[in-house]
């Protein structure tokens, strides 16, 4: 009983979170049943198994079909489907030949299994859309004539003050009254360095306050923070139809309207014009709605596709969805995020100069002062020490000088990391190669950091994010695909991101954007090019994700929103796996367009042998069947490679 009842729990919740696949499953367990019972003679079973497939299998493309026929006044592929599997199972009751029956029950369940992946689709946008918007508080702290009141966000109005305190999710954007901090804006920017804020500075909804206490002052309205429209352009991004998916909904109901049209007229007019009986006439018009309905059609596209995502799958490459597939083989630009896809994503020690012979009392110095601070420069200098297998005596008196520095005392003398006129200013003068070196390094990109002890500079230290090892190979190699524009865009200062496409060898660079920037630069590319790939990993890449035409995630280091987002994601951050992903979309292509010729030749076929009456019902289904497993056969090519 126990056991029952959890069963019927579990199939509860499924067909509520999924009831277009619980109907697409079922339909497949009666229609295999039904078929097994006419194996068997048990007539009687069979015909009551079949009915209630039709019915929990047919139910939404006929209420879609009926819906689009009486709304719109259109005939769409889905009511083409139940007049062509009720013209099979009533051409098989009427001739006894009761295996049609089982046929047009198939025509049923292969709609059934687009009607269910369509709906996983639905599912999964709406997923993304949850994830940007787990990122927004619903309360603000308001602070009025001294006072603290905890109020929704939506009540915050231009003019007041809020208080952000420290680890704090920022509310709403704002302007910076008082107080300074640093601030987590990865869900924005995509950077992985903390951003330092004070007086007069702009922050935004959706990022972390650090060790500090900020007042801020609403200057715009809350919908119209950063985040919300980053929220608005990823649902508009993922609900507006591409050009090509247009086109095909226009050529469904084309091919509908037309197949109809035509059967109707093959059911009556062959009496008056050809001297056909009736039988014979409506004989011929069942088999032409069985022979011209688009299972062939339909097959040459998703089994190729389902091969490809396998392959993918085998590779590393995690397709959501085949039309993904296929449309990656067009692909002619590609843009690029910097920190987490063509960088590793986090800060590591990448240069060491110091005045004396060797750097351990430089790097024990450093690691003595910032292994006691929580920014990610401090931990990047911490953990660079002790991968030397460095130790160090723990500083004491330890004061952290906001957006300068750190200091403190190690054998009661005095130790200095930090900014160079920080560290200058306290310190006999640096010596000229230091300073030009650092001048170097910063012009470089990297960030660089002054050590001193007992009033004398040891040395400085470079600390940046890093190239992915893979990173400018996988580019060359996409060039020579034959990709013609390879783009980075970040959030990134200038003089960052230029020394990255140095290294890596992409051929434009955007940097220090915003995500609707990202997203504006997408539009102009997609206005250039037949087709747009954008890869990131953050949240802050989302609506650009969204907005290309194929949106690419990195699945390890990716945020759960751009995860969803994506439409694409390169398992394990393998960048050379976008070679194989472009490849497997160009085959996918001519796989397709060779199947699509053969169904659409072989229909033609079937119809004009059909219209000369050279064809019986069980030839005609055994050709339109025989095609679909063809063109199925041929799509599974694809799981080589």
């Amino acid at each position: 009983m126990v056991a029952a009842t959890r069963f019927t729990s579990r199939f509860t919740n499924l067909f509520k979170e999924h009831p277009d696949a619980v109907a697409a499953i079922t339909c497949g367990v009666l229609v295999f049943l039904g078929w097994q019972m006419l194996n068997f003679g048990w007539l009687g079973v069979a015909l009551f198994i079949l009915t209630a497939a039709y019915v929990i299998g047919g139910f939404e493309s006929a209420r879609e079909g009926l819906t689009t026929l009486f709304k719109e006044k259109e005939f769409d592929v889905d009511l083409l489907m139940i007049v062509a599997a009720l013209g099979a199972a009533g051409l098989g009751l009427w001739r006894q030949e009761y295996y049609l029956i089982v046929d047009g029950a198939v025509l049923i369940l292969i709609f059934a299994i687009s009607g269910a992946l369509e709906g996983y689709a639905m599912q999964r946008t709406e997923r993304s859309i949850q994830g940007l918007m787990s990122l927004t508080a619903d309360t603000a702290r308001m602070v009025r004539n001294g006072q603290e009141r905890i109020i929704p966000v939506s009540e915050l109005k231009i003019g007041d003050q809020v208080l952000i305190k420290p680890g704090e999710l920022v509310p709403t954007d704002g302007l910076v009254i008082e107080g300074f901090s640093t601030l987590n804006q990865s869900s924005i920017t995509g950077e992985s360095i903390p951003a330092e804020k004070t007086v007069g500075d702009e922050v935004f909804a959706g990022t972390i306050n650090g060790h500090g206490a900020l007042r801020l002052k609403i200057h715009q309205p809350p919908e119209s923070s950063l985040i919300q429209r980053v929220i608005r352009l990823v649902q508009q991004a993922q609900t507006e139809a591409p050009p090509s998916q247009q086109f095909i909904e226009r050529f469904e109901r084309g091919y509908a309207k037309l197949i109809v049209i035509a059967g109707i007229l093959l059911g009556t007019l062959p009496p008056f014009l050809l001297g056909w009986n009736w039988e014979e006439t409506i004989y011929r018009a069942l088999i032409f709605l069985v022979v011209a309905s688009p299972c062939a059609l339909m097959a040459s596209i998703m089994p190729t596709l389902l091969s490809g995502i396998a392959n993918g799958a085998r590779h590393g490459i995690l397709f959501k969805n085949g039309a993904q597939l296929e449309r990656i083989g067009r692909v002619r630009a590609i843009a690029f995020d910097k920190t987490g896809t063509l960088t590793i994503g986090n800060l590591q020690v990448v240069n060491v100069l110091s005045t004396q012979p060797s750097t351990d009392k430089l790097l024990q110095v450093a690691a003595a002062l910032e292994s006691l601070s929580e920014h990610p420069i401090g931990e990047a200098i911490a953990q660079f020490a002790s991968q030397q297998n460095l130790h160090w005596t723990t500083a004491v008196n330890v004061q952290a000088q906001a957006g300068q520095g750190i200091t403190g005392e190690i054998n009661s003398k005095m130790a200095i990391v930090g900014k160079a006129a920080f560290v200058q200013a306290q310190m006999n003068d640096a010596a000229k190669t230091l300073i030009e070196q650092s001048q170097q390094w910063e012009f470089d990109g990297k960030t660089v950091v002054w050590v001193a002890y007992a009033r004398e500079i040891l040395g400085i230290i470079a600390v940046a994010d890093t190239v992915r090892p893979a990173a400018a190979k996988a580019i060359a190699r996409l060039k020579r695909l034959g990709i013609e524009q390879i783009v980075m865009l970040t959030g990134d200062n200038s003089r960052t991101a230029h020394s990255i496409a140095q290294q890596v060898g992409v051929d434009q660079v955007y940097a220090e954007l915003l995500p609707e920037e990202k997203v504006d630069i997408i539009r102009k590319l997609q206005k250039q090019y037949q087709a747009v790939a954008m890869i990131g990993d953050g949240i802050n890449d989302a609506p650009a994700l969204a907005q290309a035409d194929v949106g690419i995630a990195m699945g390890a280091a990716g945020s759960d929103v751009a995860l969803e987002t994506a439409d694409i994601v390169l398992m394990a951050d393998r960048l050379e796996r976008l070679e194989h992903a472009i490849r497997l979309g160009r085959r996918a292509q001519g796989v397709v367009k060779q199947n699509i010729v053969f169904a659409l030749s072989f229909v033609v076929i079937l119809l004009i042998t059909n219209f000369t009456g050279n064809i019986t019902l069980p030839l005609g289904v055994l050709g339109h069947e025989g095609s679909t497993v063809i063109v199925t056969l041929s799509g599974l090519r694809l799981l080589r490679g």
